[in-house]
């Protein structure tokens, strides 16, 4: 069965109903044969990202970057998985209040480093998540999920 880890963190209520959508997403019953792990960025381990056939990360942005604990997961598991990650498919979710630009263009420059493949293009959202950011976030979550059935 693939797997497929979401690292997220979920500090405020508009973060989490992002993640609440990825989730609903991921887990479609449509989708067959993907486990999904969730983990909070500052619990998830090299192991979870060893044992990961895709990835989906989500953070708010703070003062145009991603979260420290989405930084701090990523300072974790950078040189342990730096060999064995290569081609690892990946979905990326970011709120703010303000620009998300920044923090976009440090996990893809990260993930790049990796060596990893972005799977659906970033879902950015500013202020409060509407109707259509989460139908987006359900989405992303479902491509990343669906791209990992066998």
């Amino acid at each position: 069965m693939a797997r497929l880890l979401i690292v997220h963190h979920t500090p405020s209520p508009a973060t989490q109903e992002m993640f609440d959508a990825v989730l609903r997403g991921a887990t479609d019953p449509e989708i067959t044969g993907v486990e999904v792990v969730r983990r909070a960025a500052l619990a998830a381990t090299v192991s979870d990202l060893l044992a990961a056939d895709g990835v989906v990360l989500g953070t708010p942005a703070n003062i145009g970057y991603m979260s420290g604990a989405l930084k701090h997961f990523f300072d974790q598991v950078y040189y342990p998985t730096l060999d064995s990650g290569r081609g690892l498919p990946y979905g990326l979710y970011v709120h703010g209040n303000l620009g998300v630009e920044g923090a976009v263009r440090a996990v893809e420059s990260i993930a790049d480093g990796l060596g990893w493949q972005r799977a659906v293009a970033p879902v950015q959202v500013s202020g409060t998540p509407d109707k259509a950011a989460l139908e987006a976030c359900w989405e992303l979550g479902a491509t990343v999920a669906a791209g990992l059935m066998p």
